[in-house]
């Protein structure tokens, strides 16, 4: 590509691999969008001063996020997915890995807590938030397409993996969780 814009996209509509044609608003590119939108959320927590075991790990995601987002680009009615767009069980495997390790280091959840408590906290939250659109999405997107389920499982998994970093994350910093309250 010799040039950064295409022009092929200017009447509202954008091209799947396998060269079907589709509405920018289909539900597909809704999927894949929002899992687009999470990796670069996951790019400005890795930009924060981290434990270099988080940013390898953190990368490793966003790698996958990348085989996710081809993953949901494939049209199966067109063509087969790529190597690159494989989603194994290993790597769900992987993060439930990584939950339980950071888990194992953590006292016990007994109350509801709020996100924050520190700028890397925060982010975690936002990170985990989006985990969870996406997912809504990807399931809404298996509702009109075929869609393979270890996807959904991994970005599932995704949002309960941040969840337990948020909270490694002030542990490691020595900050305090802020617990929910019920208002009075």
């Amino acid at each position: 590509m010799t040039k950064l814009y295409t022009k092929t996209g200017d009447k509202g509509q954008t091209g799947l691999i396998g060269g079907t044609r589709v509405s920018k608003a289909d539900i597909r590119l809704e999927a894949y969008g929002t899992v687009d939108e999470l990796n670069a959320q996951i790019g400005l927590l890795v930009a924060e001063d981290l434990n270099p075991e988080h940013t390898t790990f953190l990368q490793f995601i966003q790698n996958l996020l990348f085989t996710v987002g081809s993953n949901l680009a494939t049209d199966t009615t067109k063509t087969g997915y790529r190597v690159a767009s494989v989603m194994k069980h290993e790597y769900i495997t992987a993060i439930e890995q990584e939950i339980d390790r950071l888990d194992s280091q953590l006292t016990p959840l007994t109350n509801f807590i709020l996100p924050g408590g520190s700028r890397k906290s925060a982010l975690c939250h936002v990170c985990r938030t989006v985990s969870r659109r996406a997912e809504r999405r990807i399931i809404e997107m298996s509702n009109v397409y075929e869609t393979e389920n270890k996807i959904i499982v991994f970005v599932n998994r995704l949002s309960d993996y941040f969840f337990v970093l948020s909270r490694y994350m002030l542990m490691e910093d020595q900050m305090q969780e802020i617990l929910w309250k019920q208002p009075k």
